[in-house]
């Protein structure tokens, strides 16, 4: 059966129609005025009735450039929920069997794959870019994992580009995997904004009936995170847990609480709601120092994440399930 959600259409999807290639810069403007305005609200943050107990996982981007069996060891010794894995250039990344193994080894679940969509991985499994998200899911679905991560297409890939929210609702429908379609960003050249991006960075806007929102690059855009969860309702499938200043044209991942993201109330709302998604923590721990304050800013961070996902409240759940399947 496939997971994707049936969406009325407001607004018919652009589909690469044609847009200008910059834009005057306003990103680092919004961003400065959000900012402010929580600054000056005291940022606020909803009381904590979490409705679901929301898992949260490791993602193998956040233990780079250590490998991804690495990534599965830290995430048992640590306490996640499971793992995302980046499909690159290393070949466990891209085995199934080796990834299988990996996961019953240190007993952590793969709770998704990010397709190898970046820049900088645009030669793996040749030119066609549909590839790279097909193969993807069909090791997804070949490990049982239901969600595959990608971003939108850069706007020389041509008909890929344009096809793209179609292509993506045709593959979800014959492979039954949910293809979440992440936030970008626009890159930035001095006072313009490079739209680099199509059908655009935000697919918020677009027909997709999965969407992954990603906290660093938000601020790095100058979005709203808070409006974009809001907007997307059930269609949003998954969270990458960062933060970041937007006050830079670089994407920060910085650890939660150490940016101006609202990443506390994200994860209040998405709890109070009862949300059906996932959280991943995807930050860069380059350069900390060793392998133990690497360990150190992971366990920080999954702490940040479980208490505002009110994991330490996960009782009143159970209490809650409790009564509600006892008899009269």
């Amino acid at each position: 059966m496939s997971p994707r959600r049936d969406r009325q259409r407001t607004s018919a999807p652009r589909n690469g129609a044609r847009k200008p290639y910059t834009r005057a810069s306003s990103a680092q403007k919004t961003g400065r005025q959000s900012l402010s305005r929580r600054l000056s609200e005291g940022d606020p943050r909803s009381d904590q009735h979490p409705a679901r107990r929301i898992p949260v996982g490791l993602s193998t981007s956040s233990v780079f450039p250590a490998g991804v069996e690495e990534c599965f060891k830290l995430a048992a010794s640590i306490g996640f929920d499971g793992v995302e894995v980046m499909v690159s250039y290393p070949q466990d990344s891209q085995d199934p069997e080796i990834l299988r193994r990996y996961s019953e080894r240190y007993q952590q679940p793969i709770m998704s794959l990010h397709a190898p969509t970046l820049f900088f991985l645009q030669r793996l499994w040749g030119g066609d870019a549909w590839i790279k998200i097909e193969r993807t899911v069909q090791i997804a679905r070949e490990l049982g994992v239901p969600t595959v991560v990608a971003h939108p297409p850069f706007r020389w890939q041509g008909a890929y580009a344009r096809d793209f929210v179609a292509g993506v609702a045709e593959l979800e429908e014959r492979y039954g995997v949910a293809i979440a379609v992440e936030n970008m960003y626009p890159w930035r050249l001095g006072v313009r904004e490079l739209l680099t991006y199509l059908p655009d960075h935000d697919p918020t806007d677009e027909d997709y009936a999965h969407v992954t929102v990603d906290l660093s690059h938000a601020a790095t855009a100058g979005d709203d995170a808070l409006a974009m969860i809001d907007r997307l309702g059930d269609r949003l499938t998954h969270l990458h847990l960062a933060d970041g200043s937007g006050k830079t044209t670089k994407d920060e991942h910085l650890p939660p609480g150490e940016g101006n993201q609202p990443c506390a109330e994200v994860l209040r709302r998405l709890a109070n709601r009862g949300w059906q998604g996932s959280v991943l923590l995807e930050i860069n721990t380059r350069g900390l120092g060793g392998p133990g304050e690497r360990e150190r800013v992971l366990r920080q961070s999954l702490l940040f994440a479980r208490h505002h996902l009110g994991h330490h409240l996960s009782h009143q759940l159970d209490e809650s399930r409790d009564a509600s399947t006892e008899g009269p």
